[in-house]
């Protein structure tokens, strides 16, 4: 239902995200997209060992060229920490989102500390996030996931989500089989399952809450991702607490304020 202190654009948003589950992310103008992949890109050559000659190398879509499974990790490690120490870095990925965040989650946000990398080569079983809720492995579920491709995603080079319309079916699943493995719950369910397909220049924000995860990639290029968690700074925690997982960013003066308040002594 419309809700009539909203504008137009924020019922769309609003409905699509209670629809699908998620929201796709476009800016015209996307010079943080291109701040993060190039940052990433450039960071990516100085880490790898392996010297590239070819200054027009693909090295994210082709980096399974550069690479062995072996030395993956210690790779991408190497490339969150670089992440995670560039201010620059956060208020770009933040920015890039920021729209969308106020109308779904609030315009007091808390962001996660740490960014999360995902590198997944093509054929490798090692990178695999099997079908799960983040709220069943202690999440609060009023945080949400922004989802940030650094190359085209598609097929499964992506990941997917169950919509919200198939949640009955989940239940059904669940009710009669509590533990069921993943494996077995990824077969029953994936004819319902969503492909997230988008092109570099998108992202998205997605309901946590929902059954997601991904596959072997067996297309022929690497798939890189990026993922932070946002929350309502006043919302309830999860088993990840502010300050430990969480840091605040929008604040408001009257929040900040009222947080130093001090009733006055009287004698």
């Amino acid at each position: 239902m419309k809700n009539p202190y909203l504008s137009d654009h924020e019922n769309k948003v609003e409905k699509e995200f209670y629809d699908k589950g998620y929201v796709i992310i476009k800016q015209k103008n996307n010079d943080n997209f291109k701040f993060i992949r190039n940052f990433i890109s450039k960071n990516a050559k100085k880490n790898i060992k392996t010297k590239i000659k070819d200054s027009d190398f693909d090295i994210l879509n082709l980096f399974h060229k550069k690479i062995s499974v072996k030395h993956l990790n210690e790779f991408r490690l190497s490339i969150i920490n670089k992440i995670n120490s560039s201010k620059k870095f956060k208020e770009r990925f933040f920015y890039i989102f920021k729209e969308i965040l106020t109308i779904l989650v609030g315009s007091e946000l808390v962001m996660q500390k740490k960014f999360n990398l995902s590198i997944q080569l093509p054929n490798d079983s090692s990178s695999l996030l099997p079908i799960h809720s983040d709220v069943w492995s202690g999440d609060s579920p009023f945080e949400v996931v922004a989802w940030f491709p650094l190359v085209d995603v598609y097929k499964s080079k992506s990941m997917y989500i169950l919509p919200p319309k198939h949640l009955d079916k989940l239940d059904k699943i669940l009710s009669k089989n509590a533990l069921i493995s993943s494996e077995k719950l990824y077969d029953k369910i994936k004819k319902y399952l969503v492909w997230i397909d988008i092109k570099f220049g998108e992202a998205i924000i997605f309901n946590q809450m929902l059954p997601h995860g991904n596959i072997i990639n067996s297309e022929h290029e690497t798939r890189w991702t990026i993922n932070c968690r946002f929350k309502g700074a006043y919302t309830p925690y999860g088993d990840k607490k502010i300050g430990e997982f969480f840091e605040p960013i929008t604040l408001k003066p009257a929040s900040k304020i009222a947080m130093k308040y001090k009733f006055p002594r009287i004698k």
